[in-house]
């Protein structure tokens, strides 16, 4: 027999589908089922309680975002109907996914391969397609419990890697070069990445990247006492590829913050991310924090030129002479046959030698700025350098062909 009961203060209504009985208890698993639609919310659950150990529970409404971390406390699973409402669906399903513990699956009437791909750039494990096949839904579900097992014996995150980007000068593609490079090591590693505009007060990465952020890095830094992993993913936006961004404010005046507020910033991303990539545009004052201290590696951005290296030598010197290997020199719009100093002297001035040469492709950033696409979308030479550079600080192998989630279409 069916029960209706409210779950919490909600306005949804929930029904629970009986366990299979004789299930082991540690391999059951909790599902929640959200869809406006009786007919198809029902053929799934059936479809789902069906296997053993397996409890659903019904909900006749899509779920507000601030029930999302209770849910993901209470289920195992998150099951979504696309076809209530595809864009709101997705924004549900992108938050689920950024609370980590729920396995999240969606499910449509429709074979759309372009919107699944949608929610597979979100983070969702399964899409399945009715009319269900029951093969492939107990598959979908014994990856979910071997997911979960995975969790449970996982050794706790201790802290991710920061990447920080900063120029010897205003205009030398600091902003280009940390947003590009943001994408590629979000899609080459296929881990949580961060990209935090501090290029105040006129930074320029979610232009760079054509999107358009409701909250920004301003916001975290003016309520710091309250930032903790659930309020920083209510600021993020996020891009189609799987990055979130915390981008700079577009309005004046930029309100003071602390540098306090931007060292617990930077210890809250951290523990939230697995990189956290930064665009500090020439902001030698943030230096003296916790940002710099905690960096993997440092990419100072310069171009060949006597201003620029002057500069790149002065800050070498004075901030970072006792670095090794984490500080790595960027020389920006490369052009080895147009320069007026060899490779020999560029390193006699910077006192090391330069780890990456960004070639001056400027047809590449011609098409990308026409077309608001990232650079490092298109195949080009400077696309390949600074994916080269994202694979380098992932671990990966130079070579290493572009990895891609397996994503599951089920019909």
């Amino acid at each position: 027999m069916r029960r209706n009961v409210r779950w919490r203060s909600s306005s949804f209504a929930m029904s629970e589908v009986p366990r299979n009985p004789g299930a082991a208890q540690k391999k059951s698993l909790s599902v929640a089922l959200f869809g406006s639609h009786q007919e198809r919310r029902k053929t799934v659950a059936e479809a789902m309680a069906a296997r053993p150990g397996v409890r659903v529970r019904e909900f006749d409404a899509l779920p507000d975002r601030s029930e999302i971390p209770t849910l993901a406390q209470q289920f195992n699973i998150l099951v979504l109907d696309v076809d209530s409402d595809p864009d709101q669906v997705l924004a549900l399903a992108e938050r689920m996914v950024a609370e980590g513990r729920a396995y999240v699956m969606v499910f449509s009437a429709n074979a759309n391969m372009k919107l699944a791909l949608r929610f597979m750039r979100a983070g969702v494990r399964e899409f399945f397609t009715l009319p269900l096949d029951a093969t492939e839904v107990g598959a979908a579900l014994a990856r979910a419990v071997e997911h979960r097992s995975a969790a449970v014996n996982a050794p706790e995150k201790t802290t991710g890697k920061v990447f920080v980007f900063l120029g010897t000068k205003g205009g030398c593609g600091v902003t280009t070069l940390a947003s590009n490079f943001a994408l590629a090591l979000a899609q080459e590693s296929e881990q949580p990445t961060l990209l935090v505009d501090f290029g105040l007060p006129l930074g320029d990465v979610a232009i760079n990247l054509g999107m358009k952020a409701e909250y920004s890095v301003a916001t975290a830094l003016q309520d710091a006492d309250r930032l903790d992993a659930n309020f920083l993913n209510t600021l993020v936006a996020k891009y189609e590829s799987g990055l979130e961004v915390l981008a700079a404010p577009d309005q004046f005046p930029v309100p003071p913050f602390t540098q306090e507020a931007v060292d617990k910033l930077t210890a809250v991303a951290l523990q939230h991310y697995e990189y956290v990539v930064v665009d500090a545009g020439s902001r030698v004052d943030l230096l003296g924090g916790a940002l710099f201290e905690r960096a993997a590696i440092i990419y100072l951005i310069a171009q060949v030129g006597i201003s620029e290296l002057r500069n790149a030598h002065r800050m070498i010197s004075h901030y970072f002479a006792g670095r090794g290997q984490n500080l790595q020199i960027v020389l920006n719009r490369y052009t080895p046959k147009a320069l007026l100093f060899d490779d020999a002297q560029i390193a006699k001035t910077l006192t090391r030698p330069a780890q990456w040469k960004i070639p001056d492709d400027w047809a590449s950033a011609r098409r990308t700025r026409n077309t608001a696409t990232p650079m490092v979308m298109v195949d080009s030479p400077l696309a390949e350098t600074i994916r080269d550079m994202a694979r380098s600080a992932a671990g990966l192998n130079s070579d290493r062909e572009g990895r891609h989630g397996l994503f599951r279409l089920l019909r």
